[in-house]
């Protein structure tokens, strides 16, 4: 029986969509730490996690039978991804399933920080009635800068629209204006232009300290600032200057350099009890639509990649879209990417009289995964001969 490893409290669907297609699974509320994960990944196929959760290079190395990570989660950054592919793990995640609720919870902290709702509410919970609109503002006519225009980022740009704020965007990526949306082409012009500067980049290595003290000191005075995307792409203590200085009206911040793993854990940040500061423990995308969402999303990923060897979506192996088998068998192949692998699985199955009644190819840098399927049984001896193949990474038969 294939058994599943599932952490930090992923949605009850999660588990079920496996347990039903007939994978044990076992459940974890928090993260484990490396030691711990390699102990429980012993003889486990699936690995769940969210964003507490690091698969090592090592934890990857210590889990000979692990076939499948799911991220259940927008961000991949970590896993080892490469490590993973390199031992023939494909990895899968959620890109889509959560986006409404980050922009949602965006929009909100947008608001509220335009209006000081913050510091109105901790006063009237003081006892203080401090009825004023000093430093409140509509967000109507005010000017949006997104940071990363991807999935979050351009859905926040029309709904932020059609508040009536003007968007302008930075991405170094090319990427499709939506609406009235207006890219600029440096971080600085629009960091000169935006009334809000919200960061949506993802979780790649460059992204790492992208926004710090020359940042904040080219931002607008009063300007907000809000950050719902990694918790390292910002000097957090520059942030804290900018603020107590009065450069920067105010802040959202939801993810951190360095985040408790448990619900319930101490919390350290430079941000604590600052003005007009919103502090939020990465949930962007917790909400229970958006976790049903994932979990079945993800969960349904895992499952088919076992069942037929579909790699659709998966963040680091070749991808193929796959039906159910055509003949007998099944032969998954995943393998480095040289001359010659394709006709080496051709000539050992006609070597042994194997009828290929479908096939399909795909690569990736320096990876190529091919899929076969054949008409009749097969005999160990052909496993033995493609597996012991120089290129060969990591052969399933799926029967």
């Amino acid at each position: 029986m294939l058994r599943a490893l599932l952490l930090e409290n992923l949605h009850p669907l999660a588990t079920s969509i496996l347990q039903t297609d007939g994978i044990q699974t076992v459940s974890h509320g928090g993260a484990l730490d490396e030691d711990e994960l390699i102990e429980a990944l012993q003889g486990v196929q699936l690995l769940g996690i969210r964003s507490k959760t690091l698969v090592t290079e090592r934890v990857i190395a210590n889990a000979p039978d692990l076939l499948a990570i799911g991220a259940y989660c927008i961000g991949t950054n970590q896993i080892d991804l490469r490590t993973a592919a390199l031992h023939g793990v494909a990895a899968f995640n959620a890109p889509f399933s959560n986006t409404r609720s980050v922009v949602e919870l965006t929009l909100a902290e947008i608001i509220a920080l335009t209006r000081r709702l913050t510091e109105r509410d901790q006063a009237l919970h003081a006892g203080v009635w401090d009825k004023s609109a000093d430093g409140a503002h509509e967000v109507r006519g005010r000017t949006l800068g997104i940071v990363g225009y991807g999935n979050i980022g351009t859905q926040l740009s029309v709904l932020a629209e059609a508040l009536g704020m003007s968007v302008v965007f930075y991405d170094s990526a090319e990427k499709l204006s939506l609406g009235n949306a207006r890219r600029v082409e440096t971080l600085d012009e629009l960091l000169e232009v935006s009334d809000v500067v919200t960061l949506h980049v993802d979780g790649r290595s460059g992204n790492g300290g992208l926004f710090g003290d020359e940042q904040f000191a080219r931002m607008r005075p009063g300007a907000v600032f809000l950050n719902l995307s990694r918790g390292f792409v910002v000097d957090y203590a520059a942030l804290r200057e900018h603020i107590l200085s009065g450069h920067i009206g105010g802040a959202a911040v939801d993810v951190f350099p360095v985040e408790p793993k448990r619900r319930g854990d101490h919390f350290e940040s430079d941000l604590r009890g600052l003005p007009n500061v919103i502090l939020t423990p990465h949930i962007g995308g917790s909400t229970e639509e958006a976790q049903e969402a994932i979990g079945q999303f993800v969960s349904n990923k895992l499952r088919d990649y076992l069942a037929t060897g579909t790699t659709m979506l998966s963040v680091n192996l070749p991808n193929l879209a796959l039906a159910q088998r055509t003949g007998a068998h099944r032969l998954a192949h995943l393998h480095h990417n040289t001359p010659g692998v394709l006709a080496g699985i051709n000539q050992t199955l006609a070597e042994h009289d194997v009828n290929i009644e479908g096939q399909l190819l795909a690569t990736r840098g320096d990876l190529g995964y091919v899929v076969t399927d054949v008409g009749s049984d097969l005999s160990p001896d052909v496993c033995n001969v493609l597996e012991e193949m120089s290129q060969t990474i990591r052969l399933r038969l799926l029967s």
